[in-house]
């Protein structure tokens, strides 16, 4: 991807607001340039990370702690961060990139911005779920999924692929998410996997379906529990949250089969190639990789581990199962695409 491309990537989704693909809003971004801990063997390990603090900071003290390594990371929007570094080129003080979706990795990849990975960590996940090139790796994951009220849909109701929901009796009952980053996440990989004029038809029927538009993910599973949809597309961890708050929520969970419907996407990291803390960087990567990290994504966010052998969340259908798409995560970087054609069908 060309540099150019990777600013408009950036630049048109933070006027559309919609890049926050693992959670709804990060935290606030800490602009300030950390400085190297005075005696320590270590400097400060740079994080620049769009996952939130309330989804990490736990971890990234429990690191700290373990291993005497200093960390100082810089929060905020994931395809941001990646801009900032860009932009900062050899200057960037970032040792390590935490993203929150393949895309922004495979961008900073396609720009040669990341070193390789050593294959001793990189094969402790699944080559589906980590860079073919080697220049990021997956550390958690997350599914594309139905969510259905369980009170207005019968199981045998339940359609066996995305394609369906533009049915006419489907009509009406659909809740989707243009403006979010993790539908349009999915719509890239329905790009990769079917073509454009495949994927703009789908979009137009379900449109012409009258599917209901809602803000994000929380907003849709809130909808189907109130009844005013009857079945939505989200991510696999929402309902987990409503359901540890009230288990006869009225929501149940459905899994399509091979198709962009079921694609998994993850929230990785990347080494920056300018970094002086490779060490350090390398001894992060290998502390997420650990079955007490990688249980800690299952049990406190509900997103699947992806070292093997790491039970996953709860309820939910095992990863090994999904029959999801084949596609090379690194190429859910083109959004500037997929944001022209939901333009496109009037979609944003």
């Amino acid at each position: 991807m060309k540099r150019r491309t990777l600013l408009n990537y950036v630049g048109v989704a933070a006027i559309a607001g919609t890049l926050a693909i693992a959670c709804e809003q990060p935290t606030a971004v800490d602009p300030g340039a950390p400085e190297p801990t005075d005696g320590a063997e270590f400097q400060s390990l740079v994080i620049y990370s769009g996952r939130g603090e309330s989804l990490i900071g736990e971890l990234l003290e429990q690191f700290e702690t373990e291993t005497g390594i200093p960390v100082s990371v810089r929060y905020g929007d994931t395809a941001e961060l990646a801009a900032a570094i860009l932009e900062e080129g050899d200057n960037t003080p970032a040792d390590l990139f935490f993203g929150q979706d393949a895309g922004a990795l495979g961008a900073l990849q396609h720009e040669n911005l990341t070193a390789t990975i050593p294959s001793d960590l990189l094969e402790q996940v699944d080559s589906r779920l980590r860079s073919p090139e080697g220049q990021w790796i997956g550390i958690s994951g997350r599914s594309r999924v139905l969510n259905y009220n369980t009170d207005l849909v019968s199981e045998d109701e339940l359609p066996d692929s995305v394609w369906a929901l533009t049915e006419p009796e489907w009509n009406g009952r659909v809740g989707w998410a243009p403006t979010n980053g993790s539908f349009q996440a999915f719509v890239t990989a329905m790009r990769l996997t079917e073509g454009e004029d495949r994927t703009r038809e789908w979009l137009e029927d379900l449109m012409a379906n009258d599917a209901v538009p809602l803000r994000n993910n929380t907003a849709i599973v809130e909808a189907l529990g109130r009844g005013e949809v009857e079945i939505g597309l989200v991510n696999n961890y929402y309902l987990g949250r409503f359901k540890a708050e009230d288990p006869n929520f009225p929501v149940a969970q459905h899994n399509t089969q091979d198709d962009a419907g079921a694609m998994i996407n993850v929230a990785g990291v990347a080494i920056i190639n300018t970094t002086e803390q490779e060490e350090a960087a390398l001894a992060f990567i290998e502390f997420l990789l650990t079955p007490e990290a990688q249980r800690f994504f299952a049990e406190e966010t509900n997103e699947y581990p992806l070292v093997a052998g790491i039970p996953g969340p709860a309820d939910q259908i095992p990863l090994d199962q999904i029959q999801a798409p084949d596609i090379d995560l690194s190429d859910l970087d083109d959004l500037e695409g997929t944001l022209a054609l939901l333009e496109e069908v009037g979609a944003l």
